[in-house]
């Protein structure tokens, strides 16, 4: 099934356009993410429609648990068992020194794409799959193709009877084939960085790498490791660098994405994760999922609109959001800087206002000075899978 769905990955007559595949965005040679520099792909049947969000990478998505909205608990990955409802929010802050700060806290997490509305790797694959932004397919394309592929007479071997007889079933088999690429090729999840060889007592990091390593886990410096977590829980399995949670960090507007030159349209994240879901789920409205950082240093897109294009920018961002936030947003014809203009007022409660380095007020220090800054990169180009 795996070396079947290895075919599907690969197949661009899948697609509307027949020119796209799965491999199309998430690269192989990039750590299954794009290698462009343009915020989001341009797909559709003609190539020219603009996608909604950055496209994140596949590499070490088969350890996501299922979405849920629950109890914060820092030393599991599994699904909490306990469902929030939104009448209180209220969060502790989140504290890479002590993570069980922030253990009673009602919180999204979970679940494939940047608003967790998958999840599986079969339930994924269907999105890009028939997005009209993106593979622009449709089921019947689909189903034609799978049917009359190099692949088909082995995919309904293994599909057996019920395969022959539905196409529908055939259709789940192929989706499943592609999962199973996905959590069988060790490519997707190598963990042979030289983080991995550090943590095995294999390497050492350079004096720079060092000090970014300490920053990064420092709950007064970067504070990254509250959500990026870094160390071995539990399972005793490699850490993702996530803790799977979603997070309203407030980044700019992305003007190089043609809808927001909307005013009216927003994209809310995980809020908008199911039809009408704003009002339910209002208290979650502008929240990311917090991707792991397995691999950042390659990508050349950040964050779920794509406004950044390299490390340096998101790091300066962390450290000087609400300190000198001309740098990161637009200046109205008042001479006042609109902050955080990406996000609608009636929402900004959501912010993330309190978690080091972001609780920084006018006036303060920042809670990273650029030697810091340039310190956790140098640790972050340690994750990079070889």
């Amino acid at each position: 099934m795996a070396e079947i769905g290895k075919q599907i990955f690969n197949d661009p007559l899948l697609s509307g356009s027949g020119v796209l595949s799965c491999a199309s965005c998430h690269e192989v040679a990039n750590h299954y993410a794009p290698s462009g520099q343009t915020a989001v792909f341009s797909g559709g049947q003609d190539l020219n429609r603009q996608g909604r969000r950055a496209i994140p990478t596949l590499t070490y998505a088969e350890r996501r648990p299922n979405f849920s909205i629950g109890v914060d608990d820092p030393t599991s990955e599994a699904a909490p068992a306990i469902v929030a409802t939104t009448a209180n929010a209220t969060r502790g802050g989140k504290s890479a020194a002590n993570p069980a700060a922030s253990a009673g806290n009602m919180v999204p997490q979970g679940g494939l794409f940047w608003d967790g509305r998958a999840d599986t790797l079969q339930q994924q694959a269907l999105g890009p799959l028939y997005d009209p932004a993106e593979m622009a397919s449709t089921p019947q394309k689909v189903i034609d193709r799978i049917s009359n592929a190099p692949y088909t007479s082995d995919l309904k071997q293994l599909a057996g009877i019920a395969g022959e007889a539905s196409s529908s079933f055939l259709m789940s088999e192929a989706m499943f084939a592609l999962a199973r690429y996905q959590i069988e090729d060790p490519s997707f999840h190598p963990y042979n960085s030289k983080f991995d060889a550090w943590l095995e007592g294999k390497e050492s990091f350079t004096p720079l790498e060092r000090v970014g390593y300490l920053a990064f886990n420092d709950p007064q410096k970067g504070n990254c490791a509250a959500c990026h977590i870094d160390t071995v829980q539990g399972n005793r399995l490699s850490p993702l660098f996530t803790d799977h949670q979603y997070e309203a960090l407030g980044v700019p507007r992305n003007m190089d994405i043609a809808r927001n030159h909307d005013p009216a349209y927003a994209d809310l994240g995980v809020c908008d994760r199911q039809p009408n879901s704003r009002r339910a789920l209002s208290v979650y409205c502008g929240m990311f999922a917090t991707p792991t950082l397995r691999n950042a240093a390659t990508r050349h897109v950040f964050f779920h609109n794509g406004v950044f294009h390299s490390l340096k920018e998101v790091m300066d961002f962390y450290a000087l959001r609400d300190l000198e936030p001309s740098k990161f947003y637009p200046v109205g014809d008042d001479g006042q800087v609109r902050k955080y203009n990406d996000l609608p007022v009636r929402y900004r409660d959501n912010l993330d206002t309190v978690d080091a380095p972001f609780d920084r007020k006018p006036g303060d220090r920042p809670a990273m000075t650029e030697e810091d800054r340039a310190a956790i990169i140098a640790f972050m180009r340690t994750l990079t899978d070889r």
